[in-house]
This record gives structure tokens, sequence and C-alpha cells, in this order.
């Protein structure tokens, strides 16, 4: 089991050796019944022109490259 950990203490090294930081995320999942209707019922309360305008000024500052 140190064999384990001794491997992953080294590769973490190496990683921040690289200019690396490990990060972990705990996100809903999406699997989950309840999630989906949570996610569901917040997406039914959207309101489609805001929804719009937001959509329209993103694409106004975002760049792209055109290929």
């Amino acid at each position: 089991m140190a064999e384990a950990a001794d491997r992953m203490r080294a590769m973490r090294l190496r990683r921040r050796d690289r200019g690396l930081r490990e990060l972990r995320l705990i996100v809903p999942d999406a699997r989950s019944p309840a999630i989906r209707r949570r996610v569901a019922k917040e997406v039914a309360r959207l309101d489609p022109a805001g929804e719009r305008a937001a959509m329209r000024w993103i694409e106004a500052v975002s760049e792209f490259d055109g290929a």
C-alpha cells in the first residue's frame, strides 16, 4: 500500500515541477433522478428572451478563429 502512496506522491511532485496543480471538483451527479428533476425545474424557469440576450452578449465578446 505504501508503494501506491509513494507513486502518487512522486507523480504530484513531477506535476508541480512542471507548474501544474491538482484540482479536485465535487459536482452534482447528472445520472441522479433527483438532480435531473432539479435541473429541469431550473431550466423551466429560465426566461428565453433573457437567455437569447445573454448568448448574443457572449458571442459579441468572444473571440472566434473563424475556422
